[in-house]
């Protein structure tokens, strides 16, 4: 099982992002019960019974055992991955688009990546594990920080120069091979925006 499931469908971001679901999807990091998980979030069974159906009908949880009590059967249920993010592909037409943004150096860009890598690689990683294969990707994050903006700007010119000379390198033509994109970010780290930045690269 993937530890993140992206989902690509409205109508499931829709029941996920439901507060009482989307409680129910953090509590079954473990499996637990319709009546364990009512008493945790203070519902009533049959209402926390109802939740859970919608989260399987989904794909988002599913049932991992029963427990005999009497004559009584109780599931257990889990959540299908670690975690969940929600596709741009579920957005539509009106997901965030890099292509549509002018300003290579703007935030707006930089969130339009950030939303085309989830949408391609959650569907090839969908793919890879439909077929039984490991998605072959490369992600490095490290924090830096600046004296000065000339710095960075000094930084960042240098790294332009580096990656473009290694991709050179590397390159073997547009009609052999296969294709790989490979994306480089910096932005402030959320902690001190006046002082740190995050480097972020990613291949697959």
């Amino acid at each position: 099982m993937s530890n993140v499931q992206v989902i690509e469908k409205p109508e499931a971001g829709a029941v996920a992002l439901e507060p009482v679901r989307s409680r129910l999807l953090a509590e079954l990091a473990e499996p637990a019960s319709a009546a364990a998980l009512a008493g945790r979030l203070g519902l009533p069974r049959q209402k926390a019974n109802y939740h859970l159906r919608m989260l399987e009908a989904h794909g988002l949880v599913r049932a991992v055992d029963e427990r005999r009590w009497g004559g009584l059967t109780e599931v257990l249920f889990a959540a299908s991955t670690g975690g969940y993010l929600i596709s741009p592909l579920a957005l539509g037409p009106a997901a965030a688009d890099p292509e549509r943004q002018r300003d290579r150096l703007s935030a707006s860009y930089l969130i339009g990546l950030a939303g085309r890598i989830i949408r391609e690689v959650g569907g090839l990683l969908k793919r890879a594990e439909a077929s039984g294969k490991r998605l072959a990707t490369l992600s490095i994050d490290s924090e830096l920080n600046f004296r000065t903006p000339a710095d960075r700007a000094a930084f960042a010119e240098e790294l332009a120069r580096t990656v473009a000379g290694l991709a050179a390198r590397y390159h073997c033509g547009a009609t052999t091979g296969r294709a790989h994109r490979l994306v480089i970010a910096l932005h402030p780290c959320g902690g001190d925006e006046a002082a740190s930045a995050r480097l972020t690269l990613e291949g697959g």
